[in-house]
């Protein structure tokens, strides 16, 4: 059977577009462009994002539903209690409703076994503390992920701490619950998770058991409010799929940050579809999406 080729961000679009459009018979109103150019701006301020065009259905269909939340009905008054009365809870959660988090357990498999052999050599070198980021960790899979391979990977008497943080107070919520659905978890190891998952009575929920839990921070970060206020030094740093969504001048000044962050010959992981050509300075590419701090 032959399928048919669909541009993807057409379809997002699209969805987009008719979510916006169920907003609009709920209000009767419609988000004109000078307030959209208002909130994208706000946002870039605050986070980094940039929300270029092609997006205002994604903008109009997410803020749409956080007015419905406050039962607000007008887009004036919305820009009014987030920007013009300066509202940082409200600010929060427009970040919130913006910010997008895909992910999932082992996501990009190469980098944990990467990972991997990077704690074994360095557990034999006799290396026992381990400092790692996870810079974007969404809903925790991420740094649990990473907990999972640094643990099985090294010595039990290892001192281990894992850094996860992420701008959405939303989702680190979720990461600090530790609680996942059966199809969530199916990309992890049946070792793995027989070891550091236990099931949730007779639901179909998992929960991460305290043994991973503990060697992990989860702390909100805006990754654009340079300099940060960790010191380092990190052995390792994960900061993947986020790059994509700052502009030149938020990456070089993320870098900068990332680069004093990490210990001389630390690596960085970045997204398969990012690249950090033009610049990686003081960066040397390992393999694709893997680069190492020269001194």
């Amino acid at each position: 059977m032959e399928w048919k080729s669909y541009n993807v961000k057409k379809l997002l679009n699209l969805l987009g577009e008719i979510l916006n459009k169920t907003y609009e018979i709920d209000t009767g109103t419609r988000l004109d462009q000078k307030i959209l150019d208002r909130i994208r701006n706000f946002v870039y301020e605050k986070s980094g994002i940039k929300l270029d065009s092609g997006k205002e259905s994604l903008i109009r269909a997410r803020i749409g539903k956080r007015m419905r939340a406050l039962g607000i009905t007008s887009h004036e008054d919305y820009l009014k209690q987030v920007i013009e009365d300066d509202n940082e809870e409200e600010v929060i959660h427009l970040l919130d409703a913006i910010s997008t988090n895909v992910t999932s357990f082992f996501r990009g498999i190469d980098h944990f076994h990467f990972l991997k052999s990077l704690i074994k050599e360095w557990a034999a070198s006799g290396q026992i503390r381990f400092r790692i980021w996870s810079s974007a960790c969404s809903s925790g899979e991420e740094p649990y992920s990473i907990a999972m391979t640094v643990l099985s990977a090294s010595n039990s008497s290892s001192d281990i701490k894992i850094l996860a943080t992420d701008i959405s107070t939303r989702v680190l919520e979720k990461a600090l619950s530790g609680m996942y659905e059966s199809e969530k978890i199916e990309q992890i190891p049946n070792e793995l998770r027989d070891r550091y998952l236990e099931k949730v009575n007779s639901s179909s929920s998992y929960r991460i058991k305290p043994i991973l839990r503990n060697v992990i921070l989860f702390r909100r970060l805006n990754l654009s409010d340079t300099p940060f206020p960790m010191q380092g030094p990190m052995d390792v740093i994960f900061c993947r799929n986020v790059m994509i969504y700052f502009d030149q001048n938020t990456r070089r000044k993320l870098l900068s940050e990332i680069h004093r962050l990490l210990k001389p010959h630390g690596y960085l992981f970045v997204g398969h579809a990012e690249s950090l050509i033009g610049l990686a300075n003081g960066f040397r590419i390992v393999k694709p999406s893997v680069y190492i701090k020269e001194t």
